[in-house]
């Protein structure tokens, strides 16, 4: 560049506003009056620390006023004008920013009284008399609620502890044996020799059976008609025809079966605990704190929503087929729990509609005060509730969520949730629908009951267990095929069990001469005895180890890990993610890693830590003994015939209320 073109870009920054000065310092001018062109750490220094002092003494104002709280619009959600009635067909979450209903489920939460005619021989004599029973039928809770708060963390060891075995002399006497007719009080029955003189009368005379016989062998062979014969020879196979294929178009008809819809979702089965609301209505009368307790409202909030009603409600007794609708929503969104935000109630008239009574609603203070009557909705004929997925409990807490809305003692549930603990993951998540049947006897004059039957379905499963004592006075659980469904995990998973060479616990290692905790058993073998799989699983680890050799570790449901190590080799076809069964060979015997000879080293975890493989205790195989089939063919069909009977045609409870 030329002095000329210098001299034309110098103009030219001049006349924008540019001026050749010298930079900016740090340093001190000389004299008393800067000339502008200095830079002040003080005045830099002091602007930054206002702008924060400013930002957390807005910070802490705003936390003081809102006190502590990270949500604080519950009340005026709650309490919103009302607006124009709309012709929903399904309840909404008004509030979720989102044009996808929420799936809804029927729910069901029956708790009924039955009576049966029991046979049962007293002082030598056959009594018949009626007896009450207990039965509870109901699909799983889908979201949890302060009914399940305080229960204890799951715990593998402290499940094996409530589904030992019963003791005869432990509980009380149970008959279930059910006489085919109703009787009225208490009847005795004398058996008695038929004297030799006694003919019964006949029924039907020889001439019309013969012609009945007659009948029914002319329209099974000689019918002039085009129908089938009475009387044929089922078929071997199912015909083309009954496996659906449409005659002259070579389709395939029929109805689809086993189809689930599954309700379309964005939101993470992790996510935080969403609103939900519930549609319930009374089959008897009921105290309104009865109500509200079963439906998740705490003994404190009770009290809270029956002082806000006090002036608009003449009683809290409630009337039968009383309407409740009831919103609930988290606190946080660390909450692990939810609670009542809003409850509408409506009573029926005498014309059969109903009339709008009151809406009490959670204030940001926990407090409940009169609100307005939320926006319309259908109500549903069966009670309802909104599937929230992140709502969705456990396996585990929803049925101590169920069990506590219908009374059922913290020993009892815990028994419930031990005897399909090893069938059934605890720690997965319930699907809307699950459902759960008990039988119970009605409390003695102490107040106890006595489990006799539970049926819990999970998806399209549905697992039985009935109880059934032996002769030698214990009393356990069986499925319909005799087995209470124990068989978790074998201490010994090897062909033959080995023999024990080395303990669990704090050791001298043979190679290393230090003293080291050894974290399982050493049980030795020949070099390529099968190894099998403890128990049900899935392999989560299946390659070399240092120390260990070769190794795999399986995972089962519930926290329960076992580790194989030392293996000569693996069996072909495994690997990361495949499912294992309890017995199924998964490798053999060898001497690989630190290992002073052939041997397997079996290791078992709960909950990540290491137990000892021989003492832990661990359910055992218990199958009925064949000499019980009959006896226990017959308790299952009358523990079938008292879940089949109508309940009580008076003492019908809802749980409810």
């Amino acid at each position: 560049m030329n002095a000329a073109q210098r001299n034309r870009h110098a103009a030219l920054l001049k006349a924008t506003g540019f001026e050749d000065s010298p930079a900016l310092t740090v340093q001190s001018t000389d004299g008393e009056i800067p000339h502008g062109r200095e830079l002040s750490f003080a005045w830099l220094t002091g602007t930054v620390m206002t702008g924060l002092t400013s930002v957390l003494l807005m910070g802490a104002a705003l936390y003081v006023s809102f006190q502590g709280q990270d949500t604080f619009s519950t009340a005026y959600e709650a309490l919103q004008i009302a607006r124009p009635k709309s012709e929903a067909l399904a309840p909404t979450d008004l509030s979720a920013k989102s044009s996808r209903v929420r799936p809804v489920t029927a729910t069901r939460s029956d708790l009924e009284i039955i009576e049966a005619s029991i046979r049962e021989t007293v002082d030598g004599r056959d009594m018949i008399r009626n007896q009450p029973f207990t039965r509870i039928r109901a699909t799983l809770a889908t979201a949890p609620t302060s009914l399940s708060e305080g229960v204890p963390d799951y715990d593998p060891v402290a499940i094996l502890n409530a589904t030992q075995p019963i003791a005869a002399t432990d509980t009380v006497d149970i008959n279930t044996d059910v006489y085919g007719a109703e009787v009225e009080g208490e009847v005795a029955v004398r058996l008695a020799a038929m004297p030799m003189t006694f003919v019964p009368p006949r029924a039907i005379s020889d001439q019309s059976a013969a012609e009945y016989v007659r009948s029914v062998v002319e329209a099974t062979f000689f019918s002039d008609d085009d129908v089938p014969p009475t009387l044929a020879y089922a078929a071997l196979a199912p015909s083309v025809h009954d496996l659906g294929l449409l005659s002259g178009t070579g389709a395939l008809g029929g109805v689809a079966e086993n189809v689930t819809i599954v309700p379309q979702t964005t939101q993470p089965a992790d996510a935080a605990l969403g609103r939900s609301e519930r549609f319930l209505t009374l089959r008897e009368a009921a105290s309104l704190d009865d109500v509200l307790g079963k439906n998740g409202f705490t003994a404190n909030q009770v009290a809270l929503v029956a002082d806000a009603l006090r002036n608009v409600l003449s009683s809290t007794d409630l009337a039968a087929r009383t309407r409740l609708r009831i919103l609930y929503g988290p606190l946080s969104h660390e909450a692990t729990s939810l609670v009542p935000y809003r409850m509408s109630l409506y009573t029926p008239r005498n014309d059969g509609s109903y009339e709008y009574r009151a809406t009490v609603a959670l204030t940001d203070t926990g407090q409940y005060v009169l609100g307005i009557e939320p926006d319309f909705v259908e109500f549903p004929d069966e009670d309802t509730e909104e599937v929230n997925v992140a709502n969705l409990p456990s396996v585990y807490r929803s049925i101590w969520e169920t069990g506590r809305k219908h009374d059922l003692d913290d020993a009892t549930i815990e028994r419930i949730i031990g005897m399909f603990a090893y069938d059934v993951d605890m720690t997965k998540k319930i699907a809307a629908g699950d459902s759960i049947e008990i039988l119970e006897t009605v409390p003695d004059a102490e107040g106890r009951t006595e489990l006799l039957y539970v049926g819990l379905t999970l998806g399209n499963t549905t697992r039985q267990l009935y109880r059934f004592g032996t002769d030698d006075g214990v009393i356990d659980f069986y499925d319909p095929d005799g087995e209470t469904g124990k068989r978790f995990l074998s201490r010994r998973p090897l062909e033959g069990g080995g023999t024990l060479r080395s303990r669990f616990g704090y050791r001298i290692h043979p190679i290393f001469h230090t003293r080291k905790l050894h974290t399982g058993v050493d049980l030795a073998a020949p070099s390529g005895t099968p190894i099998y799989a403890a128990g049900d699983g899935v392999i989560e680890y299946y390659k070399w180890q240092s120390g260990y050799g070769n190794k795999v570790e399986i995972k089962h449901v519930n926290g329960y890990e076992t580790a194989y190590g030392h293996m000569s080799r693996y069996v072909d076809g495994l690997g990361v993610g495949s499912t294992v069964r309890q017995g199924q060979i998964i490798g053999y015997v060898g001497t690989t890693g630190q290992s002073t000879g052939p041997h397997l080293h079996f290791e078992i975890k709960i909950n990540g830590n290491l137990v000892d493989p021989l003492s832990v205790k661990l359910p055992k195989d218990n199958v009925l003994p064949q000499q019980y089939e009959a006896r226990f063919a017959q308790t299952m069909a009358q523990i079938n015939d008292l879940m089949a009977r109508d309940p009580a045609p008076v003492t019908v409870a809802d749980a409810n209320h």
